[in-house]
């Protein structure tokens, strides 16, 4: 079998598997599991997986990879799902809405889930096919992207990169109508952080502000100076942005408080910023609270890495999107984060964004509880990461710069 024939024969199982995606998807929905607790989530992707007689390895507590395939290619292709959902209340009004009050999958990892059993099943219909002509998928079941850092390094800690050489991934855009793949070069989500700033001070009477340390006034000063303080400090090449979710200081209108804090999010696209931030973060929150006599406490959580597609996979995603008829798109860089960095950083690989808007129908927002996907976007995303996968494979050659790991015994 020719390379085009297997992917005309990979492309037809996933139109007759299509159905079962759908039905996997409405399974999962109604089931969402938190990060770290993906236990039914994993045992229902397993069964499936099993019964196809595809190899497969659990992860500690959830999450799970499985190989197809040769045992000892040259190029091996990993294919990511997440599997977690979100503490957040479904009101879509779905005949198979989440059955689990106050969680949902309002971030589409349900349908990231059931793409890639659909695509893994497809391949298994013609594993003889892939070992004959020595390519080998790895499908790589992943828990806790919602929590940061992710579990990626987890899994990753795990072995499933090893032996693998490139990785490839997607998430649905409910900005993008179904039939649309959104692409782009260089990092397309940003590094994302934790913040929370905490002061304390002697408070009293707010007749007396002279006779405190007025640690509401200073907090003040952290919340709008800190991010443009940055802003002049920082490279604006590494579209950084220091946003603020959350902000307490006293329970009175005419009591200076002895204690105060904000907390939010840090956000930037380039990887090199990222790395050296933290002190100059540091040396900015101290310099705006000087003043005021209060001490500053800054807790700064690194969170995940920007996803950097490669050149090589975003050409590979796109041509895998024009063997089955869609014209990819550019797509905008976003600052949300996202684990799969942790993956691409190590072997490189792309991201890519699936539309699941229906055409002529509302823009949903992820991790909103209104969420609806459009379903008839399974299958394109299970061809599109079936496609890069047997075409990357073929390639057989690693991007250049990235070091070859040796496959775990």
């Amino acid at each position: 079998m020719s390379q085009t024939d297997l992917l005309h024969a990979v492309s037809r199982s996933i139109d007759y598997l299509a159905p079962s995606a759908v039905e996997l998807r409405r399974d999962l929905h109604a089931h969402p599991e938190l990060s770290w607790q993906e236990t039914r989530t994993t045992s229902v992707v397993a069964q499936l997986l099993a019964e196809a007689g595809v190899p497969l390895r659990m992860l500690r507590g959830s999450g799970l990879v499985a190989d197809l395939g040769a045992e000892h290619p040259a190029y091996r292709v990993a294919l990511r799902a997440d599997l977690d959902a979100l503490p957040v209340r479904e009101v879509t009004g779905l005949d198979y809405a989440s059955t689990t009050d106050g969680i949902c999958h309002a971030c589409g990892h349900d349908a990231h889930v059931a793409i890639l059993v659909c695509a893994g099943l497809a391949l298994a219909r013609h594993n003889d096919a892939l070992r004959a002509q020595g390519l080998a998928v790895r499908l790589v079941f992943q828990p806790a992207e919602e929590m940061m850092p992710g579990g990626a390094l987890s899994a990753i800690e795990q072995g499933v990169l090893d032996g693998v050489d490139t990785i490839f991934a997607l998430h649905v855009d409910p900005s993008l109508d179904v039939g649309l793949v959104g692409l782009r070069e260089g990092p397309i989500t940003a590094a994302a952080d934790s913040v929370k700033v905490t002061l304390s001070g002697r408070g009293g009477h707010t007749s007396r502000p002279h006779l405190t340390e007025d640690l509401t006034f200073a907090l003040a000063k952290v919340v709008s100076e800190v991010p443009a303080a940055l802003s002049r400090r920082m490279d604006p090449r590494a579209g950084l942005a220091l946003v603020w979710g959350r902000i307490e200081a006293g329970r009175a209108h005419n009591v200076i408080p002895s204690s105060g804090e904000c907390a939010g999010t840090l956000r930037m696209l380039d990887a090199g910023a990222w790395e050296t931030v933290g002190p100059l973060l540091q040396e900015v929150v101290e310099s705006v609270v000087a003043p005021y006599a209060v001490t500053a406490k800054l807790d700064h959580v690194r969170g995940v890495p920007p996803v950097v597609n490669s050149a090589v996979g975003v050409a590979l995603l796109r041509e895998a999107a024009l063997g089955i008829g869609l014209e990819p798109t550019s797509t905008e860089q976003s600052l949300g984060g996202e684990d799969f960095s942790w993956y691409v950083q190590r072997v490189g690989g792309a991201m890519a964004r699936l539309g699941t808007r229906a055409p002529g129908g509302p823009t949903y927002d992820l991790h909103q509880g209104d969420l609806i996907v459009d379903e008839s976007a399974l299958a394109i995303g299970a061809k599109l990461l079936a496609g890069a996968a047997v075409r990357a494979s073929r390639a057989g050659s690693r991007p250049t710069g990235v070091a070859t790991r040796p496959l775990r015994g």
